[in-house]
């Protein structure tokens, strides 16, 4: 008997661990060292997207998925703490500051790099004026008077800045604003694979300053990142994909993610490459960070060529000339010798040396080949052809040939980041900043094939919404692709290209028929046009449906996909680390600019959402955007401080 009823026991038990574990219900307060409440400090489960925040007495409650969980308490300024549940109900935790050496990280191309000392090496920059010349960095364009006022109060203010006799460039941008889908049914853009943004963020960043908003291109820090969604199957190049969910930073509204995944093509099958490298060698660009930069970047990009592969090398200054003709990619130790041998020194003659490249691009043209000029400068045109309109009217003439552009961005002080924007949208190009041999790496290397080989161009998105689902939208970035819906419908009309494997992620912001909002814009009934019944069809469980164009590498004419999207939401908790990840770096772009529509966004929430979704992350690239967004926490909660002690102070 005794022996039946040990083995029921036994038996018992390890049903028993079979079962579910049950939740828990866990409250608690957290103070930093002096004992003070802590508002907004995030907590979250570890290993789960299960995420709370404290309110404004530093009181928390979460629900964890069993008495054995992990709490991760994160807040910009403090040192994270893990603490376990050990299956108290009851939690009070206690936070220390983070000291200086602490929050000095510097962020690289392949994730946390060093700790490095930079206060000793700043001074205050000058203030601008109010025309939008920021500490030196010109600030053009549609940016509003109050954002222009924002980044005036921002340089003022900053006791932390580097100052390099800056004269930068940054078109600026004025943020897509909620439309009425009654009133503008279509969300007509060109795709963007560009990620200059990100880099250049870091760049800023890691130098101890905000960047200024103009740098920040919301969809491009987006698209920086690598995502882990299904090859396409099938013809056609690219794979569409949708998510949707509740906006982090509103509960009443939705994100819907929308993203196209190119087909990625095996390396020894991607056709023979006729390129030439373009390298500025002008006396602006013998600093560090730029010719020797570039020499350390074309090396790299060398050691990736094959046999049937061939490099020529142009080079601009006072007047352009060939370094190196036409030469096999086996000949790696020539190309490099003739890299090594590039010095820099006299003005800068960007257009004469843009005509001789596409010139010996085209004497050398392959036939169903990747023909492609790879830009190397830091933008600062100033003999001959120099203005934006004659270099985008160049760009425009020669991209006729069927050769692609590459421009890759180096430097600061004088980066021209606008001019490298026209330069690549114009010339069926991409654009990247290199700001370190790790992003040299990441985009030479790592992404050669989406950088160097495009599966399509021309391609454009164009979005319809059922107005009986959604009552208002707004396109997170992408500012500066937005396309008229007819451009949609007009093989004319030039649209961005989709590398070899790459990535394109867009992020909607929805507001749901029915809610009600400060942000939906309201004007008068038309006169002379009666109100038509626009309410859809109610019986539809379509949320929207997407329609893509694009064409291939060398071809006239478009094709069309369509692709209808279903009404399916699912709770923040339950998406995707793709989805999380994405809405965390959009919500950072928001907090960057000072977006007007960040709502209850914040940093913490920010490093909850991503730390939630950081997958396998091999190559550090979601842990190096962690770190940055502590610093750029760090640097606004000083700001913000500064600010205030300021009114104080004059008060």
């Amino acid at each position: 008997m005794k022996h039946v009823i040990l083995f029921s026991v036994v038996i018992l038990v390890a049903l028993m661990a079979f079962l579910p574990k049950a939740d828990l219900m866990v409250k608690g307060n957290v103070t930093g060292s002096s004992g003070a409440a802590l508002p907004g400090v995030s907590v979250t489960e570890k290993g789960t997207p299960n995420i709370t925040q404290t309110d404004s007495k530093g009181n928390f409650m979460i629900t964890v998925s069993n008495a054995n969980a992990i709490l991760v308490f994160s807040s910009v300024g403090f040192v994270d703490r893990e603490v376990k549940v050990a299956g108290k109900a009851m939690l009070n935790v206690t936070l220390s500051e983070l000291t200086a050496e602490q929050e000095e990280v510097v962020v690289t191309g392949t994730g946390i790099a060093h700790s490095k000392s930079i206060r000793g090496a700043m001074t205050a920059p000058s203030a601008g004026d109010m025309t939008g010349r920021v500490a030196g960095v010109v600030i053009r364009g549609s940016a509003s008077p109050a954002r222009k006022h924002r980044l005036y109060e921002r340089s003022r203010l900053s006791e932390n800045r580097v100052t390099f006799m800056n004269t930068e460039d940054y078109d600026g941008i004025a943020e897509n604003r909620f439309l009425s889908v009654k009133d503008n049914p279509l969300s007509t853009f060109s795709i963007d694979v560009d990620a200059a943004s990100y880099s250049n963020v870091r760049r800023y960043l890691n130098s101890g300053q905000l960047p200024p908003a103009g740098a920040v291109r919301t969809e491009e820090l987006i698209n920086y990142f690598h995502y882990d969604y299904p090859q396409p199957a099938g013809n056609t190049p690219f794979a569409v994909h949708t998510e949707i969910s509740d906006a982090p930073w509103n509960k009443d509204h939705r994100l819907l993610l929308v993203s196209l995944q190119g087909k990625k093509i095996a390396a020894g099958n991607i056709p023979a490459s006729n390129l030439v490298f373009l390298i500025d060698v002008s006396g602006s660009m013998e600093d560090e960070n730029k010719l020797p930069l570039v020499k350390q970047s074309m090396k790299l990009l060398t050691d990736q060529l094959r046999e049937q592969d061939r490099v020529a090398i142009v080079v601009y200054a006072g007047t352009a000339g060939l370094v190196l003709p036409s030469t096999s990619g086996e000949n790696t130790q020539t190309i490099k010798d003739a890299i090594d041998g590039l010095t820099a020194g006299g003005s800068t003659a960007g257009g004469e040396g843009i005509r001789l490249a596409y010139k010996i691009a085209g004497q050398h043209f392959v036939q169903g080949g990747n023909n492609r000029v790879i830009l190397c400068t830091d933008g600062d045109f100033n003999v001959g052809v120099s203005s934006d309109a004659e270099m985008e009217k160049l760009i425009e003439q020669e991209r006729k040939s069927g050769v692609f552009l590459t421009v890759l961005g180096y430097g600061m002080g004088n980066y021209k980041d606008n001019k490298m924007q026209k330069l690549a949208n114009k010339g069926n190009g991409n654009h990247a900043y290199i700001d370190n041999l790790g992003e040299a790496k990441k985009v030479l290397v790592h992404e050669f094939g989406g950088t160097l080989f495009t599966i399509a161009q021309d391609v454009k998105l164009q979005v319809e919404f059922n107005p009986a689902k959604v009552q208002a939208y707004r396109l997170i970035g992408y500012e500066n692709r937005m396309l008229n819906k007819e451009d949609f419908n007009n093989d004319k009309k030039d649209a961005g290209e989709l590398g070899s494997g790459h990535t394109v992620t867009a992020l909607y912001e929805v507001i749901p028929a029915g809610v009600k909002s400060r942000f939906i814009e309201q004007v008068d009934p038309l006169k002379y046009q009666p109100e038509k019944n626009r309410a859809g069809d109610y019986g539809s469980p379509e949320l929207m449906t997407i329609k893509v164009r694009f064409k291939e590498p060398n071809g006239e004419k478009s094709k069309l996909e369509v692709y209808p999207v279903i009404d399916k939401h699912t709770a923040l908790v339950h998406t995707s680390d793709n989805f999380r990840f994405a809405a965390a770096v959009a919500e950072f772009g928001m907090l960057l600019v000072q977006s007007e529509f960040i709502q209850q966004s914040s940093y913490n929430n920010v490093l909850a959402l991503a730390g939630s979704a950081l997958g396998t992350d091999p190559e550090g690239y979601r842990k190096g955007f962690l770190a940055l967004v502590r610093k750029a926490g760090s640097l606004a909660k000083a700001e913000k401080q500064r600010g205030e002690d300021d009114i104080a102070g004059r008060e």
